[in-house]
């Protein structure tokens, strides 16, 4: 297998039955951002002054306790329980979970990573390249060797997307700020507040100018909640990875990195843990792996490795550098 095949092995990739399963869990956690303020599920009403959980008004007593009506015991007890408990549990949970699997919180439910993946594809459409910061294209023909034509036409549907999703972004964020029914009512009727407006609008540019040029790099670099996720999965040396048959790797020539190209991270995952330290456990490297390598006997030379294997794997990478051009 040549380089001509990248493309087809990128679309293959959401065909996969793991990639089915991921793409469902991002659709229904994003379906649960835009709809948890509707019904009161998690927000912050500035207006209320007080929090919503689970369709359940979360007072503090901040206001009771300024009356006189409780004490300071009574106001300590709910700070404690209403506000550092949840917040350290849903914390201990993220991060327990990244311990022990890594950033699947990234990879498989992040309302934001959904929209890297698909500005990324349909830049690589209109491109040939999915992210502007790509030194080049990706080589473009088809596995029969039919030529695919990048069009600079998807850029009609990339940028106006692109806009569409910082604008869904910035209303369910205001949202979460404001009750939603006067949020969509106004919009509706063509009325935001001027705070509002303001708040939309500069959401808009701001998100639309992230999405287009720097999704992929905030992840990497800015987001906190990834940065964390990251630490804790490189505290644990038997953390769930991305393994690698370093014994095979001659084989790997003949897909010309097709691993690499799929990476909507642009990470290059036959190498030692701490050069994926942004890894979000999408398994696009692994699927990638699993298309170009599906005739051969001994299989892929990518998958999920953890406990002792995960130890032996990185063992083994650390050991010698690669011998193949990973730069490809």
């Amino acid at each position: 297998m040549t380089r001509q095949r990248i493309i087809p092995i990128i679309a293959a990739a959401s065909d996969s039955p793991l990639q089915r399963r991921r793409y469902l869990t991002q659709v229904g956690f994003f379906v649960l951002f835009v709809v948890a303020p509707v019904f009161d599920l998690l927000r912050y009403d500035l207006v209320a002054g007080h929090a919503w959980f689970l369709g359940m008004e979360w007072h503090v007593g901040f206001d009771d306790f300024s009356a006189g009506r409780i004490g300071l015991g009574e106001i300590t007890a709910n700070v404690l329980l209403r506000i550092f408990v949840p917040i350290l549990g849903a914390g201990a949970l993220l991060i327990f979970t990244a311990w022990k699997w890594g950033r699947l919180y990234c990879g498989w439910l992040c309302p934001h990573f959904s929209v890297v993946e698909t500005i990324n594809r349909l830049l690589f459409r209109a491109t040939g390249k999915p992210s502007v910061w790509e030194p080049r294209q990706l080589p473009p023909r088809e596995p029969d060797g039919t030529r695919v034509r990048f069009d600079a036409r998807w850029w009609l549907l990339t940028v106006p997307l692109a806009v569409a999703f910082a604008f869904t972004w910035a209303v369910v964020l205001l949202t979460y700020l404001l009750p939603p029914f006067e949020v969509y009512g106004n919009l509706l009727n063509g009325t935001p507040t001027r705070n509002q407006f303001i708040f939309i609008s500069a959401g808009i540019v701001v998100l639309s100018i992230e999405f287009l040029f720097a999704r992929h790099l905030f992840c990497r670099f800015a987001c906190a909640v990834g940065l964390f996720q990251s630490l804790a999965w490189m505290g644990n040396k038997g953390a769930m990875v991305v393994g690698f048959e370093r014994e095979r790797a001659a084989e790997c020539a003949s897909c010309y990195s097709a691993c690499n190209h799929a990476c909507p991270m642009r990470l290059k995952p036959r190498t030692v843990k701490q050069q994926m330290f942004t890894c979000t456990q999408c398994a696009q490297c692994i699927t990638a792996c699993r298309t170009t390598q599906r005739d051969n006997p001994g299989g892929p030379l990518l998958k999920w490795v953890s406990a002792e294997a995960a130890r032996q794997n990185e063992a083994v990478m650390s050991a010698r550098r690669p011998t193949w051009k990973e730069g490809q």
